[in-house]
């Protein structure tokens, strides 16, 4: 049965009706993107209270936050795991290096390069995780760092502005 010869509802569910617009938006040619302003139209038009247009926005605002938090905390822990796999690499040279000189041949420095390596992979396989237990742990912690990190910095720039002036 082709779309065409299907009767069109005369009740949708708040489901269909989401879609049905999301639809409808997504083939709309706006020109640049909506203002706050027609926002607002647009829920009024809908019938949608604004109190219940200021919880979504704040909801959505919210998730935009976390995202972008989220984002930042991958890009963390890509730079410290690129650290660490340069650590890696600087002294294992060296330790490999020095195991030649002194013994001219490897030997204990391979036992080095392989626990070293083992423990570098688990890193690799940890950060590559955006999902899980773990991982959801890591970014709460990360998180809270951060604020605080924040909190410390504003404080200390108002101490120094007040010191200042």
């Amino acid at each position: 049965m082709f779309a065409s010869q299907m009767p069109t509802p005369q009740f949708y569910d708040p489901e269909d009706v989401q879609q049905i617009l999301q639809l409808a938006i997504a083939r709309q040619d706006y020109q640049g993107e909506l203002s706050r302003e027609q926002l607002w139209e647009i829920a009024a038009e809908l019938n949608i209270s604004s109190e219940s247009l200021q919880a979504a926005e704040q909801d959505w605002l919210n998730k935009k936050l976390v995202e972008k938090q989220r984002e930042a905390f991958h890009n963390h822990r890509k730079q410290q795991l690129k650290q660490k796999i340069v650590r890696y690499l600087i002294f294992n040279a060296f330790f490999v290096c020095l195991n030649v000189l002194i013994v001219g041949h490897l030997s204990w420095s391979l036992y080095i390069l392989l626990f070293w390596g083992l423990w570098l992979a688990l890193n690799v396989w940890q950060t590559s995780q955006f999902q899980g237990e773990a991982y959801e742990e890591a970014f709460r912690s990360w998180q809270r760092r951060h604020e605080l990190q924040q909190t410390f910095s504003s404080i200390w720039h108002s101490l120094r502005k007040a010191w200042q002036s």
